[in-house]
């Protein structure tokens, strides 16, 4: 393809300021495009983008020497840097991007039902029920998220929660050429604020609730819900759908966006009094499962959730309005509901197979103050005995919700450890001393203390050494949970992202064997 066909799609406000050739009737044919300069092939257009660690427009020699046809750049390279190469000045290289990479790659959004889920907790929960709804409905389904990208016979590991509209976009027409019809995606705040939607129209929309996190970005509340809204106003397909939580203090919010962008709105609720079209009327939850009665506007169906945790409920009910939005049959729904999978980190009891006798450790991708409390809330009444919280605060990120985490954990565990959490290039012990101000309601005291301690917390420091010491002083009818990391199967220390997964940590630990050596701590 033409790169003036690609550059053909933008719109005015990202149209090209300048183009940069030594023969001004260049315009090469581009056989890829890529922004990361590693993966330049010959007769690539290389997207230099400007990110938080690091620019693309430093790489441009790269590309260029590994082939690069073009250069889609935000500010001209240095005089004879381009050689017989063609560069192509635009406001916002991101922006650009996402037209660009529809148009070439053949708009594979417009050839799916697209569902999309919005929120700051639930999304990834609701996107595996979602997907294994459809899958009951006889609907080929992928799903993109925030553990993986996943369809066919394919798996890929996340690397955003809502990928580059580069990677999105390639995802699309790969899952469509494997005959997939439907997606499930979870759409972060960062990928609409940044545009990496841009040109996806999304069948149904869905809101689970909106809580504090990522004001590093956004600055406050308000302009973090008005860019999770975007998904609303902004991308809907004609004739869609909004599914949204009213228990939310931000709903009405989401529904006025919604509406103004002629969608059909699909109220749900947890509470049976509710005005809303899926009510959630009674609910039994254990360590195993959750049972659940709704009502939906087929009349009431009976179900039953693998997936354990009252907050879990909110996730259902969502889910469910999706379902009823896309007009799958109640049975359909139960049948989906009792088939999804165990959502990786998400509430997930650790199993070590052939023993007896071990505490109950939970692992979760809890990371928000609104999440730790849900979470620890929903563990609390199902603990026989003591509730023990490890947890952490990622570095870099919003300070402000440090403190506020650990009034969560303070309100609702008998024990905690605080500990790391992907430090990234911020000083643990800073993080720790933001950490430790939200534990007032919890005594002070040293970690071989704890086990004899009555509401008290520790520091440790060493994210393993910290689920050793919980699980080592936890008695077969506590219950530990492993809070912040989930799924995640690495530790980012300084810009080293090294290996570490809370689930083998902690098999490790009930197992009573020894780290391996080289694992990061």
């Amino acid at each position: 393809m033409r790169l003036s066909s690609l550059l053909a799609t933008l719109p005015p406000e990202l149209a090209a300021r300048d183009w940069i050739r030594s023969d001004p009737s260049s315009d090469p044919v581009i056989r890829g495009i890529t922004y990361d300069s590693r993966r330049v092939a010959p007769g690539d257009l290389f997207v230099a983008l400007s990110g938080a660690v690091s620019d693309g427009h430093d790489y441009i020699e790269r590309a260029v020497s590994l082939g690069a046809a073009a250069v889609l750049v935000e500010r001209a390279p240095a005089e004879g840097l381009l050689g017989e190469r063609v560069a192509v000045v635009v406001p916002d290289s991101r922006r650009a991007m996402a037209p660009i990479a529809m148009r070439f790659f053949g708009e594979p959004a417009s050839e799916l039902q697209l569902i999309g889920v919005t929120g700051t907790n639930g999304k990834t929960s609701a996107t595996y029920l979602i997907e294994s709804i459809l899958t009951q409905a006889d609907v080929r389904t992928g799903l993109i998220g925030t553990v993986e990208i996943r369809y066919a016979n394919e798996r890929i590991d996340a690397v955003n929660t809502t990928p580059e509209s580069l990677d999105l976009q390639r995802t699309l027409r790969s899952m469509r050429t494997q005959n997939v019809e439907a997606v499930a995606m979870e759409v972060s705040s960062h990928g609409l604020e940044l545009g990496r939607v841009n040109g996806c129209r999304f069948r149904v929309t869905a809101f689970t609730n909106l809580t504090q996190d990522h004001l590093d970005f956004h600055g406050d509340m308000e302009s973090y819900r008005d860019s999770k809204s975007l998904l609303f106003r902004d991308y809907m397909a004609p004739g869609g759908h909004a599914v949204v939580n009213v228990d939310d203090p931000a709903a009405e919010h989401f529904i006025a966006a919604a509406r103004e962008s002629g969608a059909q709105v699909v109220r749900c609720s947890r509470r049976p009094d509710a005005v809303a079209e899926v009510r959630l009327t009674s609910a039994d939850v254990t360590l195993t499962h959750s049972r659940a009665r709704l009502e939906l506007p087929q009349g009431s169906l009976e179900v039953e959730l693998p997936l354990i945790g009252d907050f879990n409920l909110e996730n259902l009910v969502v889910s469910v309005g999706v379902g009823v939005a896309l007009g799958v049959t109640p049975q359909q729904i139960a049948d989906g509901v009792a088939g999804c999978r165990q959502v990786p980190g998400r509430m997930e009891v650790v199993d070590v197979p052939g023993t007896s006798g071990l505490p109950t450790v939970i692992v979760d991708y809890a990371h928000t103050p609104d999440a730790v409390e849900k979470l620890l809330a929903a563990v609390r009444p199902l603990c026989r005995k003591r509730l023990i919280a490890v947890f952490g605060c990622g570095g870099d990120r919003d300070r402000a919700k440090r403190p506020l985490m650990a009034e969560a954990v303070a309100r609702q565990a008998d024990l905690a450890i605080a500990t790391s959490d992907n430090p990234r290039t911020e000083d643990p012990d800073r993080i720790l001393e933001d950490v430790v101000a939200g534990l007032g309601g919890l005594t002070r005291v040293d970690p071989e203390a704890l086990d004899s301690a009555t509401r008290a917390y520790a520091v440790i420091g060493d994210r393993r050494a910290a689920i050793q010491r919980a699980i080592g002083l936890a008695g077969p009818e506590d219950t530990v949970v492993l809070a912040g990391k989930g799924h995640e199967d690495y530790q980012i220390i300084g810009a080293e992202k090294l290996p570490f997964d809370d689930r083998e940590e902690a098999r490790r630990a009930l197992l009573g064997t020894p780290a391996e050596e080289g694992d990061a701590s």
